[in-house]
């Protein structure tokens, strides 16, 4: 009897590893890939008729091609604290972009998704532009590494001095000093080859690539320049030439995916951090039909590319038109690796799996953006199905400093909201007929809604530390404490 028992034991035993195992085996690899300020209409697969992105626009054919896919907001700190927290940004506190030495941070008690995945069997690497803090490769704030990142190579904001030759990236603590060539094609290479050799090839992988094009000061290689000889103007090359120049670098990304045989076995998801950026200097972006631009709440400052490829899993060629955000990344990475989103927190995201089905997303939380740093006076908005409402903010400072002041801080906790406006965002995407008079009740419940979200959010979010620096007080610098590193 007890060799019988000892045999059905060790059958058990067997048949728990194994099944581990192949749980193991079916979790796919994950590839987010970020564009910084990459416009809504930039891509020849969102209708650009000049820009030459062969590479991107093949891979929007290869799987789902999102045509209302959100950044979490309209500028890049708070757009990335949302895609690795899966919370909107306001609430973590990622208020405006940060700027280098700001108290702005993603926080230690915030979960990221590298996190989540590192703790659950994943080698996980960072590659490009971070910006989630001020003090980045100092003391005092925690860095990539302390988010879950076992390898990073990263600059804190832009490549500087800008794409060519940049002399600002850090590898695993390490500045790596003045590097040759242009900003995509780095990190691409450093990117391959941590694919290639870096990688713990015994785990699946998640890598965060996030190319610093076409974000100004902007650089492009000549080779792709000279593709736009026709335009007479200098910065329409320059700004054309670096979205192929980013296209070229993203090629080099998924071809090393296919010739390591990880295609099959790797979900890659492509998008933007906002709108495009549109400047004196480069006002060359394209937000297609979209209302304005980086910086704005209406569509075109954070409707953006979405893409995803995962071979055998969904049908390739398909176009989808189920609103998704970035917030969904965590929810949609923790369901594709069998991990439990934190559950002592506010999750915003839902996993966006179902869209890839041609299944409606289950969401508690409609899409919301909160920005006081916008460029108009419509500082936070809502999409519900087919219908988006903005409103205005009162009650603080709204000056528009990248870094946060003791009067904004003050007066945070303050504001609400008036001056609302509504779109049938469905029938409408150039969000050109304000509609809340058309449909009141509607219009009040949405209202109401946005309200309580609101203050939800602006209760939650922290309230950062004024540091005084030399260069406003006059007084020495003293360094936060320490954090000992995970």
């Amino acid at each position: 009897m007890a060799r019988i028992w000892f045999a059905v034991s060790l059958a058990l035993v067997s048949l728990t590893v194994l099944t581990a195992v192949a749980e193991s085996l079916d979790r796919p690899n994950i590839l987010l890939i970020l564009a910084d300020d990459l416009g809504y209409g930039d891509l020849g697969c969102y209708g650009h008729k000049v820009i030459q992105t062969p590479n991107i626009d093949r891979f929007a054919g290869e799987g789902i091609r999102f045509t209302d896919c959100y950044a979490a907001a309209a500028n890049c700190s708070p757009s990335r604290a949302g895609l690795m927290t899966g919370r909107t940004p306001w609430r973590v506190g990622i208020h405006n972009w940060i700027p280098f030495a700001s108290p702005m941070h993603l926080r230690d008690s915030e979960v990221s998704i590298a996190t989540l995945l590192r703790d659950a069997g994943y080698d996980t690497g960072h590659f490009g532009k971070w910006h989630l803090n001020g003090m980045f490769n100092l003391p005092g704030q925690p860095q990539p590494d302390d988010h879950g990142f076992r390898y990073w190579f990263s600059t804190q904001n832009n490549a500087l001095p800008n794409h060519r030759n940049p002399y600002n990236f850090v590898r695993n603590d390490i500045p790596v000093g003045r590097l040759t060539g242009y900003a995509g094609p780095i990190v691409a290479a450093d990117t391959v080859k941590w694919l290639e050799s870096g990688r713990d090839k015994n785990k699946p992988f998640f890598a965060f690539v996030c190319f610093h094009e076409p974000h100004e000061p902007i650089a492009s290689d000549p080779k792709y320049e000279s593709i736009y000889a026709q335009f007479d103007s200098p910065s329409q090359r320059a700004h054309h030439g670096n979205v192929t120049q980013l296209d070229a670098a993203v090629g080099e990304v998924l071809q090393a995916v296919d010739r390591l045989g990880l295609r099959d076995e790797t979900f890659v998801f492509f998008t933007s951090d906002n709108g495009p950026a549109i400047t004196g200097i480069h006002p060359h972006g394209s937000a297609g039909p979209l209302r304005d631009k980086k910086g704005y709440l209406y569509d075109g400052g954070i409707r953006v590319p979405g893409m995803v490829r995962w071979p055998g899993k969904i049908d390739a060629g398909t176009v989808c038109s189920e609103p998704i955000i970035g917030t969904d990344l965590l929810p949609t990475c923790c369901e594709l690796a069998g991990v439990q989103p934190p559950s002592d927190r506010r999750i915003d995201g839902a996993s966006f799996i179902p869209a890839l089905h041609g299944k409606s997303v289950k969401r508690e939380t409609p899409l919301y953006w909160q920005f006081y740093g916008a460029a108009n006076d419509m500082k936070v908005a809502m999409r519900d199905g087919e219908w988006k409402i903005l409103a205005q903010i009162e009650g603080y400072d709204l000056s528009r400093y990248p870094d946060i002041t003791p009067e904004q801080i003050s007066g945070f906790k303050k504001g609400e909201l008036s001056g609302f406006e509504l779109y049938r965002i469905g029938d409408d995407i150039a969000e050109d007929k304000e509609m809340s008079g058309e449909v009141p009740d509607r219009f009040q419940a949405l209202k109401d809604r946005l309200i309580s979200m609101h203050r939800e959010v602006r209760d939650e979010s922290p309230s950062w530390p004024v540091w005084k620096w030399p260069r406003y007080e006059g007084q020495r610098i003293e360094w936060p404490a320490y954090r000992k590193r995970r």
